[in-house]
């Protein structure tokens, strides 16, 4: 790739990872429910009023908000409400990757090669590590929610991939129209109309100003802006080259959730990660000797067709 578009692959995992912290910032005041709820209906509705539905069979483009944008994030914002570290969230969301491939294989019956077997099972080692030495110190449920989270986005990835959008950012933004209703109905539900009204009602004062600037920067910058980029980066360049930049967003996630609120991960929980970001890494870059086989000298191969298409890279997005 060009040094400018390394840049704004590099930009692009530098959002996602501070998106956790906006996160932890907009959950200090707003309920976890009505949280997910209020993000996507600020993009659905300028959403449903200004850009064209995405051509493709409407049951993908709701398995593709009921997974990457409820499910994921309704347990991702659980978890970290029930004090799960917000550094650790970004490294433990990478499960989605392992998640995506496990589940192509059982319901898509995509092949699995040995590199993928081979990377999956190093990734699942390191969560495995990273749980018990959470689990050592904390309860597990923290984790098992976000772990949840990841298993929602794989679940909307294979929506997304079997869509085949021909506008892919057209997708990102209207699978946001799927949760807010739901979300709406459920915190109603769990969290009660006093807890929503209590957060309405202080929403204006001076201790709510970090949650809403958590907020717009989760909406503005992590969804728009980070996804916009990332698609227009897929369709230009090969999956395998643009990917594995995702990796990084933990490295972001973490140290920023050091620096900014002295979270600081045990050793094992360090190693564990280490274990998750090599196995993805293995799994989602091609060998070698499989790319330059693919290569005919005479006719380049163009590059891979935009996200979400038929293989994209499990691992993606904040």
């Amino acid at each position: 790739m060009p040094l400018r578009h390394t840049a704004l692959a590099v930009l692009v995992a530098v959002l996602w990872g501070l998106n956790f912290l906006a996160i932890h910032a907009s959950l200090t005041h707003f309920p976890p429910l009505f949280l997910v709820a209020l993000r996507f209906a600020i993009i659905a509705i300028p959403t449903v009023l200004l850009v064209p539905r995405p051509q493709v069979p409407a049951r993908w483009l709701i398995g593709h908000g009921l997974g990457f944008g409820t499910l994921q994030f309704l347990f991702l914002y659980l978890g970290m409400n029930a004090g799960f570290p917000t550094g650790l969230a970004s490294l433990v969301l990478q499960a989605s990757a392992p998640f995506t491939v496990v589940l192509g294989a059982v319901l898509l019956r995509e092949r699995l090669g040995a590199r993928a077997i081979v990377g999956v099972a190093v990734a699942t080692a390191g969560l495995a590590v990273v749980g018990l030495s959470y689990g050592a110190a904390a309860p597990a449920g923290p984790f098992l929610l976000v772990l949840l989270g990841a298993l929602g986005w794989a679940l909307g990835n294979l929506a997304s991939r079997q869509a085949r959008a021909p506008r892919p950012l057209h997708l990102v933004l209207w699978m946001s129209v799927v949760p807010p209703l739901p979300m709406f109905a459920l915190s109603l539900a769990v969290e009660g109309p006093s807890a929503i009204g209590d957060a309405a009602a202080t929403s204006l004062t001076a201790a709510a100003v970090p949650a809403w600037i958590g907020l717009a920067y989760t909406v503005l910058l992590g969804t728009l802006v980070g996804s916009g980029i990332w698609v227009w980066l897929m369709a230009r360049h090969p999956a395998g080259r643009v990917a594995p930049f995702s990796m990084l967003v933990p490295v972001v996630g973490i140290a920023t959730a050091w620096l900014a609120l002295g979270e600081r991960p045990a050793a094992l929980e360090l190693a564990g990660g280490a274990l998750v970001v090599g196995g993805v890494l293995w799994a989602s870059t091609p060998a070698r000797a499989r790319a330059t086989a693919r290569i005919v000298p005479a006719d380049p191969a163009p590059a891979a067709d935009p996200l979400p298409a038929p293989r994209p890279a499990p691992a993606l997005r904040r």
